[in-house]
Order: C-alpha cells, then structure tokens, then sequence
C-alpha cells in the first residue's frame, strides 16, 4: 500500500515542479522560438524535463534505504543520469560545445556500466555470447546513442513522454513475466511516473517542453535499465530494444543519411519521420497516439514473445523492426529532398 502512494506522489510532484518551471522559464525567457528547423509555431517554456530528474532521482536512495533497490544499481542510476540531467540544464541555459557533451555521456556511460558491472553476455538462438572488453565499449556506444537519440526525438509534444510512459510500463511488464521475484519492475514504473506528471503540462498543444535536461536523462535512463534487466535475464536486453524501436529506427535511419551526405548529424534539423508525418497530418497529437498504438499494439506483444521464450530475441528484433523500417522510408526519414519540398 505504501508503495502505490509513493507512485501517486512521485506523479504529483513531477506535476507540480512543472509547473513551477514554467514559471521559471516564462521569467527567465528560457523560451524555444520557432524558426524553420523547428516543429512547432508557437513560442513556448522549455526545460520541464527537470520535473522527471529531480521526481525520479529524489525515489531512488528511498528505494534502496527499503532494500528494494541495490547500491550499486542506486549509484549507476544516480550517478549516471545527475551528470547527463546537469549537462543538458546548462546547454538548455546556454550553449555547451558537443564535444564536451559527449565527453560527459560517455563519462556518465562508463560509471553506470561500471556500477552494473559492465555488460552481461547476450543470448542468441539458444547460445551465450561473451563480449568481454568489447562488449563494454559497444555498451558504452549504445548508451550514448540511446541517450542522443533520444534527444533528436523530442521534437513534436508529448512524443517523449509517451514513449517514455509506454517503454516502462512494458518494460515493468516484461520482468515480472521473466522474474516475478524481482522488484526490479519498480524503477521503470515509478519513471514511468515521474514522467506522466511532466507528459500532463506536454499533451498537445504542450504548455512546456522537455529540454535537453529531461530527454538525455530519459535516454540514459532507459539504456542502463535495459543493461541491468539483461543482468537479470539475457532475453530481456532483446526486449527493450524491441521496445524502444520506434525511436531507435527512426533516429538511426535518419541519422544514417545524413551522415551519408556529409551533413553535421548533431545539427537541428526536421528531417525525422516523425516530424515528416506531423507535417503532412498538420498536428502532433496524431503521431504522438501513432507512436503510442505501435509501442502497446505491435512491439510490447513481440517483446512478450521474446520474454516468453516463444522467439529468439534476434529473430523478434527483426520481426519487429521490419514494418518500422518501412515506416520510417514511408515517411522519408532523413530525406532532405522531402524536407525542402515541405518547406516551399
């Protein structure tokens, strides 16, 4: 009982900090201004994301003073996304060169990989593979890339915050049907509500955005809990990949072809299918709810296979990824001839 109440208040806060940060943003003029890279038209507050870090980060030593949390996954947690959290706050204040900013991402990468005791074997048609020192540094790189990528899809409202809400609550899910012993499920649901507090002032049309703060914390977040679930499990690792595919294919496309043009990755720019498909439908709240039926409809029952053991994790990866690859070609990810053709 005391642990649904925890829930409720974890929520609450994340509602209520965010609305003092708009506050704070409206007379700090931390304001995003539309331009033409941008996906929306109205000026609007950003840096809401903070809600989430301090709501999530305040659970977690409580969650480990009750056992229900490991010290070292308390410290990978803790440790890892406070670093990316304050980086993003600072470059949402004012600009921090990416050179610096990857620097701390793969800073924050390495501790929690450390903490969680690097990167357990992956399973595979019935094999277990052991990456040894190199399955550390394409942890590492997976982490980073989660926790970037996640940023470039935080670009329409509420698109974040659902996948985030989305992921978790599958995730919790799918440990419980891998290990129902395990409390591990807590931390992606009391992330999954500290983010509905937050996703309440980001429903189209949003009051606030995320920020940088807020979206490279959900990307770390996500990349190291899926790290600690393969720990519990080896399948699960296929899981949340399988989950999180919507992000991962689109940003990954996209980013793709622009690096294959020789254009600046780490530039803005709208060329994203998500950010394609709002254009063409004229809103966001479509493929916001676009995104959401995909994560509970399509990829959380392939997930379930995988969980199950009904589906080797590589062939579910596929399976699933196949119509998001389509998808993502559909709605011209990463096409700048689609993009100028929009703009005129």
């Amino acid at each position: 009982m005391i642990f649904w109440w925890f829930i409720l208040l974890t929520s609450v806060a994340s509602w209520a900090l965010t609305g003092f940060l708009r506050r704070y943003a409206l007379a700090k003029n931390l304001i995003d201004i539309p331009n033409e890279r941008s996906s929306h038209s109205v000026p609007t507050p950003r840096g809401g994301g903070v809600a989430v870090v301090v709501s999530f980060l305040a659970v977690l030593p409580i969650l480990n003073t009750f056992d229900l949390l490991s010290t070292p996954v308390f410290l990978a947690l803790w440790g890892a996304g406070f670093a990316v959290a304050v980086t993003g706050f600072l470059d949402d204040h004012g600009h921090i060169a990416a050179r610096w900013r990857l620097l701390v991402h793969f800073g924050a990468a390495v501790w929690g990989l450390y903490w969680l005791g690097g990167f357990p074997p992956l399973a595979a048609f019935g094999y277990s593979l052991n990456l040894g020192w190199l399955g550390y540094l394409c942890a590492a790189v997976y982490i980073v890339w989660l926790l970037n990528l996640y940023n470039f899809m935080d670009g329409i409202d509420g698109l974040a915050g659902i996948e985030a809400i989305t992921v978790c609550c599958s995730g919790a899910l799918m440990v419980w049907l891998v290990a129902p012993d395990s409390t591990a499920w807590m931390l992606t649901a009391f992330l999954a509500t500290a983010v509905l507090g937050f996703l309440f002032w980001n429903l189209p049309p949003a009051r606030i955005f995320m920020g940088d703060a807020g979206s490279g914390f959900l990307g770390i977040m996500l990349a190291l809990l899926s790290v600690q679930a393969a720990w519990i499990d080896p399948r699960l690792f296929w899981v949340w990949l399988i989950l999180l595919g919507v992000f991962i294919v689109d940003a990954t496309v996209t980013l793709s072809r622009r690096v294959l043009r020789g254009e600046k990755f780490y530039e803005a720019h709208r060329s994203h299918a998500y950010q394609y498909a709002s254009r063409i439908l004229g809103a966001h709240r479509p493929v916001t709810l676009a995104v959401a039926a995909i994560n509970v409809f399509w990829l959380m029952p392939a997930a379930g296979l995988v969980a199950l053991d009904k589906l080797d994790g590589i062939v579910g990866l596929m399976v699933a990824y196949l119509p998001l690859l389509l998808l993502a070609y559909r709605y011209k990810a990463g096409d700048r001839q689609a993009q100028a053709r929009q703009a005129k």
